[in-house]
């Protein structure tokens, strides 16, 4: 099956390629995540400002870097909820190795590889001892915060170069663009080609559809799910690497929370949560408007807790709103068709 008969309604399908996209939900959260910018900028005192500016797209990143892979192992009909806890324990593993001496250019290639042995624990415990992955990721979630715990306790570890922490927190030619921006946008353009233009991506889709047609069709499925669940491990330790840099703050509970951000960022971008559909650039709009309505009302002084509810409630929406546009496409189908039967 393509990527385009995956990804797209199939009210549109017969229709010219621009009325697809423009039908496309991916699109609709583009559009959402643009007029959140315009209309928080008008209404909420200060979010228009440069600094601000700078500060939202900080504060975007780590769940925008998280979301990339994390859009590759939902659309094959998986999830993963210990990226935030693997963030978590690459951080205070890189503070205690900085603690002990080693320099940092060889601790954040480590922290990165540690990363992904974390998530080639989950792909082991996903694909080989064909485990469902969101018991195991709930599981890990927990297994790798507590040792997060146990590696550096309550304690914080600081004093990290300050050539490294000035570049992450710096912005491009002293503007507003944060320097993290960079980064952030290659492996976008890595992630959105392998995922849209290459087999690979060709695959994912394919597994998240069907399964089983998958298999028949010659792809090993349990050696690619693997692989996602690695490089999710790996783009999470390199988060957790960054998250520590900017606050200049080794710590077990740093990126505490983030993951049902990514997820909201995912679903929110038009990822079905059964897998076999979305799109790469419609994760990177929900990242968008997602940290756009955190950012406004944080301005607001809108209290953490009242963050997570907002957060949830996108998140039901986003996996609530999908299906009931679904439904009533199919009803409309199934309306135009008894019509079409009447008049035959």
């Amino acid at each position: 099956m393509s990527e385009a008969a995956l990804s797209e309604p199939a009210l549109t399908r017969g229709r010219a390629p621009w009325v697809q996209r423009l039908a496309s939900w991916d699109t609709a959260v583009i559009v959402l995540a643009v007029l959140a910018l315009l209309i928080a900028s008008g209404a909420v005192h200060n979010f228009g400002t440069s600094r601000n500016f700078t500060f939202l797209l900080l504060d975007l990143l780590p769940v925008a870097l998280v979301a990339l892979p994390m859009t590759f192992v939902i659309v094959t009909g998986e999830i993963d909820l210990s990226v935030a806890s693997t963030l978590g324990l690459t951080s205070a593993v890189m503070g205690l190795l900085w603690d002990s001496g080693l320099s940092i250019e060889t601790i954040m290639p480590l922290c990165v590889v540690l990363g992904a042995v974390l998530g080639a624990l989950n792909g082991f415990f996903v694909t080989v001892l064909k485990l469902p992955s969101l018991a195991v990721t709930i599981g890990t979630m927990a297994l790798y915060r507590g040792l997060a715990l146990v590696v550096l306790g309550d304690q914080a570890v600081a004093g990290f170069p300050r050539s490294y922490t000035s570049w992450v927190t710096g912005t491009v030619g002293g503007g507003v663009v944060p320097n993290l921006l960079i980064p952030l946008v290659v492996l976008a353009l890595a992630f959105g080609l392998v995922l849209h233009a290459t087999p690979v991506g060709r695959k994912v889709y394919a597994v998240g559809s069907s399964e089983q047609a998958a298999r028949f069709a010659g792809i090993r499925v349990r050696q690619l799910k693997f692989w996602l669940y690695v490089v999710s491990g790996a783009v999470a330790g390199l988060a957790g690497v960054l998250w520590t840099l900017r606050y200049s703050s080794a710590r077990a509970d740093n990126g505490f929370g983030i993951e049902l951000a990514v997820v909201a960022a995912v679903l929110l971008g038009g990822v079905s949560i059964f897998g076999g559909k979305g799109t790469l650039p419609g994760v990177l709009a929900g990242a968008v408007l997602l940290a756009t309505v955190q950012n406004a009302l944080r301005l607001q002084d809108v209290s953490s807790e009242a963050l997570n509810i907002v957060t949830g409630a996108l998140l039901i929406i986003s996996v609530l709103l999908p299906n009931i546009v679904n439904s009533a496409r199919a009803a409309l189908r199934r309306r135009r068709a008894v019509i079409q039967e009447g008049k035959g």
